[in-house]
């Protein structure tokens, strides 16, 4: 799995980091709040370990916020604060698990383990297929045609979503709330430069294209020839 560890006591961090890693899993560290979101709406995590008492933005308002912007990874509340009524705002604002500290690590680890589990798509669901192109939701993979797709993670979730909406149009205000977390158009360029990159990578060189402009509505991906 790869977990983004938030949590501002150093010592602490490092440990949960090196036990991880030793786990087997991918680890990226973050030690602010504010950084921390930024950080889980640019990049996919299978988990999230979120610390409750964080610099720049607590560990409640950094879950209700992703939560808010749409961000389904699952999130276990690693943290002092221990309390029945502290484990209830923790689930309320949108954690998925609750462990206090202090904590046996392997009681940490198999927590984890579980919330990747319950958050890994099902085998049906987890190849999407449109035409010749192929996303492996769970590899983390995009082929076309048996050639392999480079993708960024923003490419990735944009792909993504936009299989999971193969055949229908997509507009830009979707695409701003699904993929980048927005609630309103901040007239910028984003989409065009990432739909671009995107019908680069899995358009050139093929015969017929699978990503569509719809003007004045948004975008489509298609395979047109399963239309003909």
């Amino acid at each position: 799995m790869r977990i983004l560890l938030i949590e501002d006591d150093l010592e602490t961090a490092e440990y949960l980091a090196r036990g991880l890693r030793e786990s087997g899993h991918g680890v990226d560290l973050c030690a602010n709040g504010s950084e921390a979101l930024a950080e889980a709406l640019a990049e996919a995590h299978d988990v999230l370990v979120v610390d409750r008492m964080l610099p720049g933005m607590d560990g409640l308002r950094l879950v209700r916020s992703l939560r808010a912007a749409e961000v389904r990874t699952p999130v276990l509340f690693l943290t002092a604060l221990g309390e029945v009524d502290d484990r209830v705002k923790g689930l309320r604002a949108g954690g998925d698990d609750y462990l206090a500290k202090p904590f046996a690590f392997s009681e940490l680890l198999a927590r984890l383990e579980g919330l990747g589990r319950r958050a890994n798509p099902s085998e049906a669901e987890s190849v999407l297929r449109v035409g010749d192109l192929e996303l492996n939701r769970l590899e983390r993979r995009a082929a076309r045609g048996g050639q392999r797709i480079p993708l960024q993670p923003r490419e990735f979730r944009l792909l993504e979503y936009l299989m999971l909406n193969a055949g229908r149009v997509v507009t830009r205000t979707m695409l701003l709330e699904k993929v980048w977390g927005y609630h309103f158009d901040p007239q910028t360029n984003v989409i065009d430069v990432h739909i671009s990159r995107l019908r680069g990578k899995i358009d050139k060189g093929f015969r017929s294209p699978l990503l569509h402009t719809v003007r004045g509505a948004g975008y489509s991906l298609r395979d047109d020839a399963d239309e003909a």
